[in-house]
C-alpha cells in the first residue's frame, strides 16, 4: 500500500490498525464495512478453515479479529465474542430486521479449527440472528461465515441502538 499523500510505501503502524507512511508521516485508516469490520491488508497467522487462504488481520471495535478475503468469514476469540456483539448492536441504528430461518442443514457440516486442525462445534447461535455458528472449545475461537455477523447485528431486540 503507498501513501495518498507522497505515494511512499506505508507500513502497519504499532497500534496495528491503521497504517503510517515513513516518509511524511501521514496515517492512513482502512474504511470500517457496514458490520464494523476494518480489514487490514496484513496476513494472520492462521488460514481460513474454508478457504484454506492466509486469513488478514482485522478489527472490530477494539477486537483484533480475523477475516477472509475470498469467502468474507471472520475468526473471533470466543472470549472477546459477547462483548463484540454487544457493541455493535448497541451502535446499530435503524428498524431490526427478522432473519430468515435457521437452515438445519447447516448443523451437518464440519469445519475444523484453523488453529488446531480439530473439528469445530457446530451449533445454533443462542442470540439473535437464526444463524449457526462453528467453535472451538479448546483453541476459544468463533468462525461466523459472510453475513452471520450482520443478521445478529440486524436481528431486532431490547439491546439494539436506536434511531
Amino acid at each position: 500500500m503507498n501513501c495518498g499523500n507522497c505515494g511512499a510505501p506505508m507500513r502497519l503502524a504499532s497500534d496495528r490498525r491503521s497504517y503510517a507512511c515513513e516518509y511524511c508521516t501521514s496515517l492512513y485508516f482502512p474504511e470500517e464495512s457496514r458490520d464494523g469490520v476494518r480489514v487490514m491488508d496484513e496476513p494472520g497467522e492462521l488460514d481460513c478453515p474454508l478457504c484454506r487462504i492466509p486469513l488478514v488481520l482485522a478489527w472490530i471495535d477494539e477486537t483484533q479479529v480475523l477475516y477472509c478475503t475470498r469467502c468474507h468469514g471472520l475468526l473471533v476469540n470466543q472470549i472477546a465474542f459477547l462483548s463484540t456483539i454487544r457493541y455493535l448492536r448497541a451502535r446499530s441504528r435503524g428498524p431490526g430486521v427478522f432473519p430468515p430461518p435457521m437452515n438445519p442443514q447447516e448443523l451437518e457440516r464440519q469445519v475444523h479449527c484453523p488453529s488446531c486442525g480439530q473439528v469445530m462445534s457446530t451449533h445454533p447461535y443462542g442470540g439473535p440472528g437464526n444463524i449457526v455458528v462453528d467453535n472451538c472449545p479448546r483453541c476459544l475461537l468463533v468462525w461466523l461465515d459472510r453475513e452471520e455477523l450482520s443478521k445478529i447485528i440486524q436481528a431486532p431486540g431490547r439491546d439494539r441502538g436506536s434511531g
